[in-house]
């Protein structure tokens, strides 16, 4: 699955990602946050030509109750699965080796 420029519109519920199989990332953020707009080049560029990592845009704030269960306190986070299970976390990523490392990472995870 591509990069996703969207957020979806109806968040996944914690138990559907645990249930993920494969390599997923699912980036925590909001369409107005200045921090996500600024990762957003860098997450679409370490996502090129991944067809093995499936993105999930999902977008975070109050009620929201995926990013709780996360952990999530700050914006973009990232959080890299391994059928279903966290394999690696960026917060705020600035750098696209960051990314590009955590995305090689987990999709060489067995």
């Amino acid at each position: 699955m591509p990069y996703a420029a969207q957020h979806l519109a109806q968040p996944p519920s914690r138990d559907d990602v645990d249930r993920l199989t494969g390599a997923t990332l699912v980036e925590f953020g909001t369409p107005w946050c200045g921090h996500c707009q600024r990762a957003q080049p860098l997450i679409e560029q370490a996502l090129k030509d991944q067809a093995d990592l499936s993105h999930i845009k999902v977008e975070d704030g109050p009620g929201q109750r995926l990013g709780r269960t996360f952990g999530v306190k700050l914006w973009p986070t990232l959080v890299f699965l391994k059928d279903g299970k966290e394999v690696a976390r960026l917060v705020r990523p600035q750098a696209l080796q960051d990314i590009s490392d955590a995305v090689q990472s987990t999709v060489a995870q067995p």
